[in-house]
């Protein structure tokens, strides 16, 4: 299969994905039958509209789904149909260890990780060391958004390889506050910047999903 094309499999509804705030809204496009990770997807923030329909979450959901991967897409605690309030962060977090746990109860196969500005910030926290999860990727990494201070101290112990794309716009992660954060990463790490790409990547979502098909390849995944 060429990893530029989608392969047309089904989108099924999970009703079994819960948490402690109770049921998370989810959704699976399924894979190929042999595929060799499965990806987790998490949105932004749930108070600046975030969901799981949000474009770059959908995009990239298809830049990993382009490679034939099973992918699960969710709604954070008090977003959309999914059960309990929003809790700053922290609760959410329980939110992707359910998540994480329910990928590899159905499939048990290694995990990769996705998160989207709030979703990249609360999914690296709880997918940093955890063995199960062989990849990260943090798209619009935010550094102060809405009020809200984003640090990124705990990323000098993550050693996974990371993946962080960000726009030379983006007004919630400036260039130099987020080469800052990444810098104290451990690696193995890459940083790519889309020239300029406002924090939602306006107008550059196709360069979002070749940053992520280039990650993958270089890492994970072989094109036939």
């Amino acid at each position: 299969m060429n990893a530029t094309q989608t392969p047309l499999f089904s989108v099924r509804t999970i009703e079994s994905l819960r948490g402690p705030a109770g049921r998370l809204e989810a959704l699976l496009n399924t894979g190929v039958p042999d595929a060799k990770y499965v990806v987790l997807v998490c949105h932004p923030h749930p108070l600046g509209g975030g969901t799981m329909h949000n474009k770059v979450v959908y995009h990239t959901m298809k830049a990993f789904h382009s490679f034939g991967l099973p992918v699960l897409r969710f709604n954070f605690r008090g977003t959309g149909l999914s059960e309990g309030e929003h809790d700053q962060g922290r609760g959410e977090q329980d939110d992707v260890r359910a998540a994480l746990d329910w990928l590899d109860h159905e499939f048990g196969l290694p995990i990769l990780f996705a998160g989207f500005s709030f979703g990249s910030f609360v999914g690296l926290h709880v997918c940093c060391g955890d063995e199960r999860v062989k990849g990260l990727a943090a798209l619009g990494l935010p550094v102060h958004a809405a009020g809200r201070d984003y640090r990124y101290d705990f990323l000098s112990g993550c050693r996974q390889p990371k993946l962080f794309v960000s726009g030379t716009r983006d007004q919630y992660g400036p260039r130099t506050q987020v080469e800052s954060a990444v810098a104290g990463a451990a690696p193995p790490k890459e940083l790519v910047w889309i020239e300029a790409a406002d924090h939602f990547f306006a107008g550059k979502l196709d360069r979002v999903q070749d940053a992520i098909r280039n990650w993958c390849e270089a890492h994970f995944l072989t094109a036939v």
